[in-house]
């Protein structure tokens, strides 16, 4: 008698399904035990009470309901059309896209906004995630290329967003807070407008069945039987998109449950596309409701410990570092190359042409500017004056800029990976995690913050490398570990944010990178550390030149692998750190440069290197002076101007067919 092999992870179906359900049980009767109260000796204490009971805890409990099952069903519909276990509303910039939309129509038209909220967050998030399969749609959809696009998209997304609150000042700080996934309720309007829309969807995704499961086979396969697949395939996203972003125009982004709930649904036993759809939504309803009541529980008072939202996005970085064994990819990004497109004859009269237009940007971005009465080149008294004021946020995004490009160099001579970058690799969002938990614990120096900085950004990287150690740094596993690191090095700051409280301000400033502040302090913290720590890397050439060949052929040119690509690393990981302390996590400098570099045609590694910085210096320079002249009288911060200038060129850089290096 031969027995069949039961699907891994089926014994735990009867396990999870009663484990789930006495979780948040037991949660939300300890929410009512512990909630706070009026006192009694009120004469109207115990009306208050009913009121805080029946029109604030109980419409919140139910509306936590609803959201989380419309986000695990949104995403079991994203992961099955697309065949990517790790495709929901985050890493597809549908959030992203939503909260830009939400954010541009609240800034600028209040009233419209009331009237078609849901329609203005469906038309940012149907817009985000259809740019994300255009950007992979020459890949086949693949799901590394999907999770790059889509952390491109919400990058860009997310510096548009903080470019319009920070334009609309207080107003606009509480869309952000919004933004951060809130669910506290004052009535049942929420669970009345939600509530009908997952129905709906519910029922539009039963008649999808059929469809869901013939696009589970390969698209001969699924043509073969009759199946339209480009229609299908949009009807099926056009669905998840619409129920994610319902929940985020009622409540704000709920980071990462649409990822989290066909997951563990899958461990739990399910298998066939029936059964994820019946039991995702309903873990994701439980995965929400169990969060929000920790929130609740765990927060002092009559507020929450951090808004919902940014709590579940704790959640995403973790789950798809978890989930990359099972993320089968076509090769996203090609290893390095030596091979050039093109080779200096003369590298070192390269060299000294760059820096030539280096000074000449230098010269125009301190003199040139634009005044009421048109543009001006200042001289004499009034370049006197300017000075003060126009040198120090020069100096500060010229070594910065450099600082990032060394960084990005490092990066991509250590991992072998062209797309690597502190932006890319989650370094900088490491090191944005670190001053989040100095900020947390008081408002600590510049010096404790760029130390705290510096810890964050070291601890990101060598979490990356060892992650990626395991793979043979494939370049996809690697990207992954990065997107989902920053991820959750995000979440922090997000959490923190959405408090509203001068750290909140803080943050915001420096997700911007502005440097309309630098002063005497930042100019000489940007020289001081970009010889400091460019200095060593000189000596070092040897390294960059073996390590990019793999771990076997450096060790067997006697080369210490892991001592020296923890020194690299921690130059690395101090250099993003302040660099990002300067201008930001979101200028993708480290990445553009080293690319303009090897494209000009440096490819012995220390002319590369001084390429590198010569062009991010020249890069950011350039960026900040534009920022202040584009929408004259008013100014963009240089690291989200930046960002909109780094953002198309990922886009075309993975558009490319291959990457040389």
């Amino acid at each position: 008698m031969v027995s069949r092999a039961k699907p891994v992870g089926s014994a735990g179906t009867p396990v999870f399904a009663i484990l789930l359900p006495l979780l948040c049980i037991t949660a939300f009767a300890l929410l009512i035990v512990t909630r706070p109260e009026v006192p009694q000796g009120d004469a109207d204490a115990a009306m208050l009470n009913g009121v805080l009971l029946w029109n604030s805890i109980m419409p919140r409990a139910m509306l936590v309901l609803i959201a989380g099952a419309a986000l695990g069903l949104s995403g079991t519909l994203l992961q099955r059309v697309l065949r990517n276990p790790i495709a929901d509303a985050s890493t597809l910039g549908i959030a992203s896209g939503a909260e830009l939309a939400m954010t541009a129509a609240i800034s600028f038209s209040p009233l419209l906004i009331g009237f078609s909220r849901e329609m203005a967050a469906f038309g940012g998030g149907l817009a985000a995630v259809a740019l994300v399969l255009a950007l992979s749609w020459r890949r086949g959809l693949d799901p590394v290329t999907v999770a790059l696009s889509g952390m491109i998209v919400s990058l860009i997304a997310s510096a548009l967003s903080v470019t319009l609150i920070l334009s609309r000042g207080e107003y606009a700080m509480s869309i952000h807070i919004w933004g951060a996934g809130s669910l506290s309720q004052q009535d049942w309007n929420g669970v009345l407008s939600l509530a009908p829309r997952l129905a709906l969807g519910f029922a539009a995704a039963l008649l999808l069945v059929r469809p869901l499961r013939i696009l589970a086979l390969d698209d001969s396969g699924a043509r073969s039987l009759g199946l339209a697949l480009h229609s299908t395939r949009l009807a099926i996203v056009a669905l998840a998109v619409w129920l994610a972003a319902s929940v985020t125009a009622e409540v704000g982004v709920i980071g990462f449950v649409g990822l989290a709930a066909p997951a563990i649904a899958r461990f739990a036993g399910a298998r066939s596309t029936g059964k994820l759809m019946l039991t995702a939504p309903l873990t994701g309803a439980g995965l929400l409701f169990l969060t929000d009541c920790l929130t609740q529980i765990l927060g002092p008072g009559f507020t929450d410990l951090a808004p919902t939202g940014a709590a579940t996005a704790l959640l995403g970085g973790p789950l798809l570092l978890c989930l990359l064994p099972s993320v089968h990819s076509v090769s996203a990004v090609a290893a390095q190359s030596t091979a050039a497109l093109n080779r200096l004859d003369k590298p070192l009269l390269a060299l000294g042409a760059l820096f030539i237009a280096l000074a000449l940007i230098f010269a125009v971005v301190l003199t040139l500017g634009p005044a009421e009465d048109g543009w001006h080149i200042a001289t004499g008294s009034l370049l006197t004056d300017l000075l003060p004021f126009r040198l120090p946020r020069t100096i500060v995004a010229a070594g910065a800029g450099a600082m990032l490009a060394a960084a990005g160099f490092i990066m991509q001579r250590v991992t072998g990976n062209p797309i690597a970058s502190p932006e890319v690799l989650g370094v900088s969002s490491g090191a944005g995690a670190g001053l989040t938990v100095a900020l947390f614990l008081g408002f600590p120096s510049p010096i404790i913050m760029l130390l705290a900085m510096a810890l964050g950004a070291l601890a990101a990287f060598l979490a990356m490398i060892a992650i990626s150690a395991r793979a043979q740094f494939s370049p996809e596993r690697m990207l992954l570990a990065g997107v989902g690191i920053g991820a959750f090095a995000m979440a922090i700051v997000t959490m923190v944010l959405a408090e509203g409280d001068m750290r909140g301000y803080i943050l915001l400033t420096w997700l911007s990178g502005s440097t309309n502040r630098a002063g005497a302090f930042e100019a000489w913290t940007a020289i001081v550390s970009l010889v400091v720590l460019t200095a060593p890397l000189p000596f070092l050439s040897r390294w960059l030149t073996i390590l990019p060949l793999g771990a076997g052929p450096s060790r067997a040119a006697g080369l210490h692998v892991g001592a020296s690509r923890l020194a690299l690393a921690v130059l690395a990981a101090l250099m993003t750190a302040i660099a990002s302390f300067l201008v930001g996590p979101l200028s993708l400098t480290g990445l553009i440069a080293p690319h303009l570099a090897r494209l000009a045609g440096f490819r012995a590694p220390g002319h590369q290197l001084t390429a590198s910085l010569l062009f991010g210096a020249g890069v950011l320079m350039a960026a900040d002076w534009l920022s202040r002249v584009v929408i004259y009288p008013y100014q963009v911060p240089v690291g989200l101007f930046a960002a909109l200038i780094g953002g198309p060129y990922l886009i075309w850089l993975l558009s490319r067919k291959d990457v040389q290096q």
